[in-house]
């Protein structure tokens, strides 16, 4: 496979990382990127393939298991009951239990909750040109995966801080000095979740947490550190992907002038400008794919932002039509790591894209939107935004 090297930091990457991702896939299924020391499946073929490939998974094969630095241990004791780093049985018993809060009846009767918050939002809107990510498109996931897991939504900055801190772990610019701070704040998240759960199970309620504590006890199913585990990766899944989705998305709607809000205008959304660019499997037995050979214990990077741009399965594929048909976009990922919250996310995008454009037929932007630097995340440092002409 040939080999490219492109630093995931280097500041044009991360304004634009589509034309490497064109340059990539010229080159076949598979690429070696040198800055990951990894192979990389470029084509929607063949990201697809991966995804779904039960010879391969999300789980370190134990005898490659690194060290982990002392210092680094809280953080990596949250992620080793994490359904996006097991493979079952594991992985089975803790996505069937958090299955249950995000069964068709339950996402769509947090409907109306959303597009209240949504308006509630928008009233506050400040009359000078505003952040819209720090008005709108964060605190409209974070408030609604709160009140679905049963957490008080009036410590959402928190939450947000936390989440943010951790979800840092996993950028390319990542250093000692994020290191720390994901540390710092994976303690005062685990705190914070271990004394509300205590909560919780005296006074249960209507939420995922007391449903977890239910089965728990019930069938002793779930321990108490998996029980934070599963939280906090739904606080930090629930809404990263959604805050930079809706950015990423109303910057495209704006510089394409459209406010025409349907079912396919966000699943175009959604592929055109995904929120998570690549994402890794472990390759857990001999195999042949694409015509390139792997042996256990390799890793292979599903470039999920290259497969969305395929010529081969997409017309124009570089273009944003909201008329689009094609196949199902890779940006939620495949196989049993499917993303959980998928349906949340699409109604969060829906009704969020849908009030803001209803409210805001004005909305304009005031200032070149600007990606930050968070690969293999991507999503905009602000959005700079007015309501009026």
């Amino acid at each position: 496979m040939q080999k490219f090297q492109k630093s995931p930091t280097d500041p044009a990457f991360v304004q634009d990382p589509y034309p490497f991702y064109a340059q990539a896939r010229a080159a076949g299924d598979f690429i070696w990127w040198d800055d990951f020391e990894m192979a990389c499946a470029v084509s929607h073929k063949m990201v697809h393939a991966v995804l779904r490939d039960k010879r391969m998974g999300r789980e370190c094969p134990p005898e490659l298991a690194p060290e982990i630095p002392s210092h680094l241990r809280p953080f990596f004791d949250v992620e080793a009951h994490s359904m996006l780093a097991i493979e079952p049985p594991r992985h089975t018993r803790l996505r069937s239990l958090v299955l249950r809060a995000f069964t068709s009846r339950t996402v769509a009767a947090l409907g109306p909750d959303i597009r209240q918050l949504c308006h509630e939002l928008i009233d506050a809107f400040p009359d000078q040109p505003f952040d819209l990510l720090a008005h709108y498109a964060q605190p409209v996931p974070v408030v609604i995966i709160a009140r679905l897991l049963g957490v008080p939504e009036e410590r959402a900055d928190d939450l947000l801080r936390w989440s943010n801190a951790m979800v840092a772990m996993y950028q390319a610019r990542r250093t000692p000095e994020i290191e720390a701070a994901a540390v710092a704040a994976t303690n005062d998240f685990v705190g914070f979740m271990r004394s509300y759960i205590q909560v919780r199970r005296k006074t249960p309620g209507d939420d995922l947490i007391s449903t977890l504590i239910a089965a728990e006890e019930d069938g002793a199913r779930l321990s108490e550190d998996e029980l934070i585990s599963t939280c906090i990766l739904l606080l930090n899944a629930g809404h990263e992907a959604t805050v930079h989705t809706l950015g990423n998305g109303t910057k495209t709607l704006l510089e394409h002038g459209l406010r025409e809000i349907n079912e396919t205008v966000v699943e175009e959304v959604i592929r055109y400008d995904p929120p998570l660019h690549l994402f890794t499997r472990w390759v857990y037995e001999d195999v042949t794919l694409g015509g390139q050979s792997f042996k256990r214990g390799d890793q292979i990077a599903c470039l999920l932002g290259s497969a969305n741009r395929d010529s081969q399965v997409y017309t124009n594929a570089d273009s944003f039509d909201p008329t689009r048909k094609g196949p199902q976009n890779t940006s939620f990922g495949g196989g049993i790591h499917f993303c959980v919250g998928a349906p949340l996310a699409r109604l969060e995008l829906q009704i969020a894209l849908e009030v803001l454009f209803e409210r805001c037929p004005d909305l304009r932007l005031t200032e070149a939107p600007v990606y930050g630097d968070v690969y293999h995340f991507h999503g905009l440092e602000r959005l700079m935004v007015s309501t009026s002409r």
